[in-house]
């Protein structure tokens, strides 16, 4: 396909990946309210466990809808998922042969529940976050955070560890695309505990050691996975190209 016809289709796939997103965050409006709740709950149990005051607080008119509407289209990014990287699959798919297909589209299949599986996690972190980082207030002091902020930091816990749970499917994609071997993925490994690490005491805070440790394990786990994926992948490819040159030789 000649350049413009790529950026066509890559358009194409972007409407219907934001047309997705915008139609299932209308549906997130009316669950807004109960998702907000589960958020603050780490708070409230830590401003019982403490025996302090430790809520969020609207700081200004527009507050408590522009909250809603954040939590709407993040219900509808995370609602969506299934649809935007099948999107994103598709798109990479034509350079794939009739095999490498079907392998891509099985392990692609992955890459929604492990983007669930990576929200999962990043709640299960973020109550042990929110106890910490409460902790630092001096004791019996009022800990009232404004409620955009709090629901930032929320939100993009949970948002950044569910893609950096999906990363390892690009790696395949991108060995199966011819882009980048198996080799070079596994000689590349000290590079990427170094990322790795540096993304989890990026998300969570230093002194958090365990929240930290959760992040790394599952995520150096499916580098590795996406390694030997790729290594099968490379194994197959290179008996299919020395079957090829036997028949022409012959």
């Amino acid at each position: 396909m000649p350049l413009v016809s790529h950026l066509l289709e890559f358009r194409r796939r972007l409407f219907i990946s934001a047309g997705a997103i915008i139609a299932l965050s209308v549906g997130g409006f009316f669950v807004a309210d109960w998702v907000w709740a589960q958020l603050q709950a780490p708070l409230l149990i830590v401003a019982e466990e403490q025996g302090r005051t430790a809520e969020v607080a609207y700081t200004y008119l527009t507050e408590a809808f522009d909250t809603r509407l954040q939590i709407a289209f993040t219900v509808g990014l995370v609602a969506s998922s299934p649809v935007w990287l099948y999107q994103i699959w598709a798109f990479f798919m034509p350079a794939l042969h009739k095999n490498e297909k079907r392998f891509a589209l099985g392990f692609v299949l992955t890459a929604v529940p492990l983007f669930l599986a990576g929200c999962f996690v990043g709640w299960l972190v973020l109550p042990n976050m929110v106890d910490l980082l409460v902790r630092f207030a001096a004791e019996g002091a009022a800990t009232l955070l404004q409620a955009k902020v709090y629901l930032d930091f929320s939100l993009k816990l949970l948002i950044a560890v569910g893609i950096a749970f999906v990363m390892p499917v690009f790696l395949v994609l991108l060995n199966f695309a011819d882009v980048i071997s198996a080799k070079q993925i596994l000689k590349s490994w000290r590079i990427a505990v170094v990322v790795i690490s540096a993304f989890a005491a990026f998300a969570t805070p230093a002194a958090d050691v365990v929240s930290m440790v959760l992040l790394i394990i599952p995520m150096v786990a499916l580098y590795l996975v996406s390694a030997g994926i790729a290594w099968l992948s490379d194994k197959r490819k290179a008996k299919r190209n020395a079957e090829f040159l036997g028949t022409a030789t012959a």
